[in-house]
């Protein structure tokens, strides 16, 4: 089976126009996700500001000596508050049943049973809708390769200093299987439509992707 990406499954939520744009492109880290996920390893202990630095310059050497005023208020806003501390981390999952796979940032003895670390500031109130689905792929796959239950997932904002639980609803698990076949469809190379409400604004292929559907069987 050629399992897809729990990424791309987010991403064929979110546009599935960006998905088939950039579905033979290799993925490349952001300087953002780095420093996000460095200081998420540490999380828990003392935040050392020059330690966590060194690893994200050998993480990424090139990385710009600008990105040194971003850390340290990263750093700021996470000590700000108590931290759970991981028993593993980057740990490899996946679905047979659903043909989806990812990485689990973090894993925990007790509910809230994992993490999803993102490189995002905090929403004002809850969890971002393709973090939910995120969380929602990745409670299958944990399921499954585990063979424990995963009710629910933690989500760190880690700019915002922020960490909040989710517990995904029916209606997310929905919008997870829709993305899912949508993914399927997209890297068999069906050419999507632009969906009504895809975030162009923010999207670096805005140019390239066709008109909004104008039909409204198109946005079903």
């Amino acid at each position: 089976m050629d399992f897809i990406g729990i990424s791309q499954v987010v991403r064929a939520h979110q546009c599935p126009v960006r998905l088939y744009i950039e579905r033979e492109k290799p993925a490349e880290e952001s300087p953002r996700y780095t420093i996000a996920k460095q200081v998420s390893y540490h999380l828990g202990e003392a935040l050392e500001e020059e330690a966590i630095w060194r690893e994200i310059r050998a993480v990424q050497p090139g990385i710009g000596d600008e990105m040194r005023e971003l850390l340290g208020g990263w750093i700021g806003a996470c000590s700000a508050r108590e931290w759970p501390k991981a028993r593993q981390t980057d740990l490899n999952v996946s679905s047979q049943e659903y043909g989806i796979r990812g990485v689990v940032d973090k894993l925990f003895d007790g509910e809230p049973l994992f993490a999803v670390t993102r490189s995002s500031e905090a929403p004002a109130m809850g969890v971002y809708r393709s973090d939910r689905i995120r969380v929602a792929a990745l409670s299958l796959c944990i399921a499954e390769t585990l063979g424990i239950p995963a009710e629910s997932g933690w989500v760190e904002y880690v700019p915002s200093g922020v960490l909040r639980p989710c517990t995904p609803s029916p209606r997310d698990r929905r919008m997870l299987l829709r993305a899912i076949e949508a993914a399927r469809r997209v890297l068999s190379g069906s050419i999507p439509a632009r969906p009504a409400g895809a975030p162009c604004d923010s999207c670096p292929h805005a140019g390239e992707c066709s008109p909004a559907p104008r039909r409204l069987s198109d946005l079903f």
